[in-house]
């Protein structure tokens, strides 16, 4: 089942910072087309604030049939139409993909991972991660580093597989919080905004290891 023009979308954002990720966010569909569902942006009810998305942000999604069951599915935006007003166009669905199960497409795993990132051409610097999935990583630096919300970097973590195989990835990313840490550190977290979906695999492919590694714990 797929969802209606007209019908309310209830989005949440799949992100590294864990309060981002809890919001709710509705919005109505406007259109619908072969590769793409066109939706109105979205707005948090609970501030009246309109929700700024980015091509490539990763969302969890439901929306209700009649008899109020939910049908959920994950998607991404794909990129932007100007209408009367602006609107946002995210990835159709398969029909099988859509489910009456509610599953976040990203998984994320405490990992510690070197991670080189270049904040400018004066400011470059080796991290540790916090954790990793495929939307996002948090790593924790130096104290003294400038790095703030909505900074961009550029970033090339080192990735070990279970085979022996190390995997140098590059990705780009916006600081979308800072917290500062009792140790005097501070703890970065990063959501991707350029990444080959090569590259995300292969993030991916190591959480799902990670994870499969805890749970034999």
């Amino acid at each position: 089942m797929l969802p209606k023009v007209n019908q309310i979308l209830h989005l949440q954002i799949n992100t590294i910072d864990d309060e981002e990720s809890k919001i709710e966010y509705k919005a109505r569909i406007a259109d619908i087309t072969e590769t793409t569902i066109v939706i109105e942006v979205p707005l948090n009810e609970q501030t009246g604030r309109l929700k700024k998305l980015y091509v490539g942000d990763e969302l969890s999604t439901f929306f209700l049939s009649q008899g109020g069951v939910k049908h959920y599915f994950t998607t991404s935006v794909k990129g932007f139409r100007e209408d009367v007003i602006r609107l946002v166009e995210i990835v159709k669905p398969e029909p099988e993909a859509v489910t009456q199960i509610q599953r976040r497409s990203f998984l994320r795993v405490l990992a510690e991972l070197e991670i080189a990132v270049r904040l400018s051409d004066q400011i470059q610097f080796v991290a540790m991660t916090d954790d990793v999935g495929g939307g996002g990583i948090s790593f924790i630096c130096e104290g003294h580093i400038p790095i703030g919300v909505q900074a961009l970097i550029s970033c090339w973590v080192l990735v070990p597989y279970k085979n022996g195989v190390i995997e140098h990835i590059p990705l780009q990313g916006e600081v979308v919080r800072v917290k500062q840490l009792e140790t005097g550190k501070q703890l970065a977290m990063v959501r991707f905004i350029e990444i080959t979906d090569r590259d995300r695999q292969k993030l991916i492919r190591f959480c799902f290891e990670r994870q499969m590694d805890f749970r034999k714990r």
